[in-house]
């Protein structure tokens, strides 16, 4: 599997340290950058993670900043993206089982990254449920 990662300042170190712990997991990753804490714009980032996505040239995304917030609201005005904002395992659980988010963005300042690990190994392994939740997808209108 081919994952796409992207952060902003914010979350830069836990990029680089969720990068090395999923390709020691056998994952294939792609970074999207950045490549430091400098600041910079989340969606200098966000929008080429978005576009690999939608083209499939990698299998689903994951995102950081500091709330999460920007990164979310950029990733998902991309046709096709659902990017899901998740805090805890729990929620990164529902946003793949109900919303079959293909993107996974995260709030590096409010988690530690024990907890961020934790969100990412739940929502690999979470399948989506689909019934009920695909029709509700379907009303999504870039979805």
């Amino acid at each position: 599997m081919k994952i796409g990662i992207c952060s902003d300042h914010a979350g830069f170190q836990y990029k680089e340290k969720l990068s090395a712990w999923l390709a020691a997991k056998g994952y294939e990753i792609v970074n999207f950058g950045t490549d430091s804490e400098v600041s910079m714009d989340y969606s200098d980032v966000a929008h080429p993670l978005a576009r690999a996505v939608e083209e499939g040239a990698v299998d689903c995304g994951i995102a950081l900043c500091g709330t999460g917030n920007g990164m979310a609201m950029t990733l998902n005005h991309h046709k096709g993206i659902r990017a899901g904002l998740a805090w805890s395992s729990e929620i990164g659980r529902l946003v793949k089982a109900h919303n079959n988010a293909n993107v996974l963005v995260m709030p590096a300042r409010f988690i530690s990254y024990r907890m961020a690990q934790s969100i990412v190994r739940t929502w690999m392994e979470t399948k989506f449920e689909g019934g009920r939740h695909e029709r509700r997808i379907a009303k999504i209108p870039c979805a």
